[in-house]
């Protein structure tokens, strides 16, 4: 049983070091993006999909309205200005 512990918390510290190196572009929103997209999922999503201005609106409607994100409207014009100019294509 121990080992098995072990194994586990192996597993686990070595996916949230990973977690450690996403460091996202300074700028207004970046706040507001750590808090609100990693509550789901890691931060390294965004530097992958980055997407034009339209692709982050779909995509952030996609996180509030299929997926539940607690987003709030304020936040979102925030997050999808950050995301479109900071990772837009």
């Amino acid at each position: 049983m121990r080992m098995l512990f072990l194994l586990l918390a192996f597993f686990v510290s070595s996916a949230m070091a990973g977690e450690e190196s996403v460091q996202l572009k300074d700028g207004n929103g970046k706040e507001a993006v750590t808090v609100q997209c990693a509550m789901c999922h890691s931060l390294d999503y965004i530097p992958m999909n980055a997407t034009n201005r339209a692709g982050w609106e779909k995509t952030v409607n996609k996180m509030i309205n299929v997926m539940g994100a607690p987003i709030e409207d304020g936040d979102k014009k925030i997050i999808i200005d950050y995301l479109a100019n900071h990772y837009g294509r």
